[in-house]
């Protein structure tokens, strides 16, 4: 059961618990709470119920002490629990003739919770005794205080005199030791006065020589320019001299090297222009017989700037050393989005190991693994690789990467419909592709 408050006494205290006497009693209420149940506590207290004495004090003082007002059960749970912990002093507090040798604060504090007939005088008392040995103590802590500091001023003053008495002797000392050193110093003055002088002498001379020196080295260093000059004409004359027959030796030589280079540049740039085939024409070409039609030049044209054109992947794939970057996810969700993710990459990789062993081109298909658990349980098909991104990057950096790891000048195919990946592999020297076109191309198996 619960505590419910009481019918308080016609008793009450007519000024605040000296800070002492309310400090024991909320001390004495902190470890009142160890013999009581929460239900048992009142309703302010019982968040405190599981704390330390000391958290308990810190942090629940005030609720207690207004508990201990508010709450006469509670308050009387507490005298229960001092009566059981002091017997004989709760009951000489109690008939209202406390021991003489017992702490007024402990007196206040138990008559505060008993509440025996007159308790507000004797918890006023007590306060006032408390607070008359607060200040005697205070007194003599102060009097203690003044003699240490009397004894530390008297040291002090006798230090004093001696650190006086020493730095008169030290500066006696000083004051010798400074007129010594003036007369060393005059005597110093006079030997740089006479260095200086000697200095000045040698300062001439050396200016002298170094006049003389500098004539000479003027003299010589024209000489030095003269045969410099006398042989640079000699070597031009002698290279000239070599390159003339040089010249007439090999002006013939240099016109048919160049007439050859020229020819064999201008065969190369027109097999490039024209894409002409390395062996044109064919013994069997020359037979006379009807063959069959072929398509006119705009309907080549046509065919080879389609976008969408199945023989536009061919012909990238044809070229020497091709490699196909496939962006996974982009193409099965462009074409076939209605299969789980495991079906879309199953049939995206059957075509592209079909796609593989037609062309002979390497092949790379890479997938966004940025939301896996785990690593993907997939036997790659003969002929392609494939490839998962790491945890926080996309198949997009993948592709990047791979691009950016072939050297220059192979031809690189990257099928994505990002426009994104597409610009990006554009810049780094790569042929992007549209997804639709490689899906127009599997379709034609």
């Amino acid at each position: 059961m619960g505590p419910t408050q009481d019918e308080e006494p016609d008793e009450t205290l007519d000024r605040p618990l000296p800070e002492r006497v309310r400090h024991r009693v909320i001390a004495l209420a902190s470890d009142a709470f160890a013999g009581m149940t929460v239900a048992e506590l009142p309703p302010p207290l019982r968040q405190y119920a599981r704390f330390t004495p000391s958290r308990r004090m810190r942090f629940g003082g005030a609720a207690m002490a207004a508990a201990l007002e508010r709450y006469p059960a509670f308050r009387a749970r507490v005298a229960e629990r001092l009566r059981e912990a002091e017997p004989e002093f709760a009951r000489a507090v109690a008939e209202g003739v406390p021991p003489a040798a017992a702490d007024p604060v402990e007196v206040a504090a138990a008559a505060f919770l008993l509440r025996p007939a007159g308790w507000p005088k004797v918890v006023a008392a007590a306060g006032e005794e408390a607070l008359r040995a607060q200040a005697q103590r205070e007194g003599e802590e102060r009097e203690r205080e003044v003699a240490r500091l009397r004894a530390e001023l008297a040291e002090a003053r006798s230090a004093l005199r001696g650190e006086t008495d020493r730095l008169r002797a030290e500066l006696e000392a000083a004051r010798r030791e400074t007129e010594a050193v003036h007369r060393k110093l005059r005597a110093a003055q006079s030997d740089v006065k006479r260095g200086e002088a000697a200095l000045r002498r040698i300062r001439a001379e050396t200016e002298a020589e170094l006049a003389e020196a500098t004539s000479a080295r003027s003299a010589a260093d024209a000489e030095a320019r003269r045969l410099r000059a006398r042989l640079a004409d000699a070597e031009a004359a002698l290279e000239a001299s070599r390159r003339a027959s040089r010249e007439g030796r090999a002006l013939e030589d240099m016109r048919l090297r160049l007439l050859l280079d020229t020819v064999l540049d201008a065969a190369q740039g027109l097999r490039r222009e024209l894409a002409l085939p390395p062996t044109p024409l064919r013994p069997a070409q020359t037979v006379d017989a009807i063959e069959p039609g072929e398509m006119n030049p705009q309907e080549v044209a046509q065919r080879a700037l389609a976008s969408d054109d199945p023989a536009l992947l061919d012909q990238l794939l044809s070229l020497p050393q091709a490699h196909l970057v496939v962006d996974g996810y982009n193409v099965t969700k462009s074409g076939y989005p209605s299969l789980p993710l495991e079906k879309q990459r199953l049939r995206l990789l059957g075509g592209l190991a079909v796609l593989a062993a037609q062309s002979g081109a390497e092949m790379t298909c890479v997938f966004d693994g940025a939301e896996l658990d785990g690593p993907v349980p997939l036997a790659a098909p003969r002929g392609v690789r494939v490839l998962f991104s790491r945890p926080g990057q996309t198949a997009d950096d993948l592709i990047r990467r791979l691009v950016r790891a072939e050297p220059p000048g192979r031809p690189v195919v990257v099928v994505s419909s990002d426009r994104e990946v597409a610009d990006g592999v554009a810049r780094a020297g790569a042929r992007p592709v549209s997804s639709a076109l490689l899906l127009n191309r599997l379709s034609r198996g």
